[in-house]
């Protein structure tokens, strides 16, 4: 269940219920930049289940939840500032989302610009985490399960 929270802490300016808090229930976001948001709205509510759901499905048994959760709950989160967002056409199609995220933690404050990769797989957007290595060489058939080799496909992403 999604805890109440007045406005959506992506910055929209909208209620949650009606801008993240839909994806945090089960809809899934229409595109990469929404998908961005809601993440960095999971991570202000804790809501780790979203991010490993939402995050490439070949990545997900490598991610550190028990980090991601200490990181979460360890944080104030101070805001949140999309910088650009753009589609690449293919496929899968790809998209890249630049934001600025701000938080305050035991060591003070941080500010953290990212440039994050995302891959649409039947439909669904998912977010590539360049922390994971996903287990493909280059001419290997890309984990998304898109068809093309990865050096093509997320792996061209990735390394940017």
């Amino acid at each position: 269940m999604t805890p109440l929270v007045p406005n959506c802490p992506c910055g929209s300016g909208n209620p949650l219920s009606q801008c993240c808090g839909h994806y945090h229930a089960g809809t899934h976001a229409p595109s990469a930049e929404l998908l961005m948001r809601s993440r960095y709205t999971a991570y202000v509510l804790g809501l780790v289940d979203y991010l490993v759901t939402t995050t490439l499905p070949a990545q997900q048994q490598a991610l550190d939840r028990d980090a991601m959760a200490t990181w979460s709950a360890q944080s104030t989160w101070l805001g949140l500032e999309v910088e650009g967002s753009e589609v690449f056409g293919g496929k899968p199609e790809h998209a890249q989302v630049t934001f600025v995220a701000r938080w305050h933690d035991e060591h003070g404050e941080h500010c953290h610009r990212e440039c994050s990769a995302f891959v649409q797989v039947d439909g669904r957007w998912f977010f590539l985490d360049p922390t994971v290595p996903l287990k493909a060489g280059r001419n290997d058939p890309c984990p998304c399960h898109g068809g093309q080799k990865f050096k093509k496909c997320c792996g061209s992403y990735l390394n940017n």
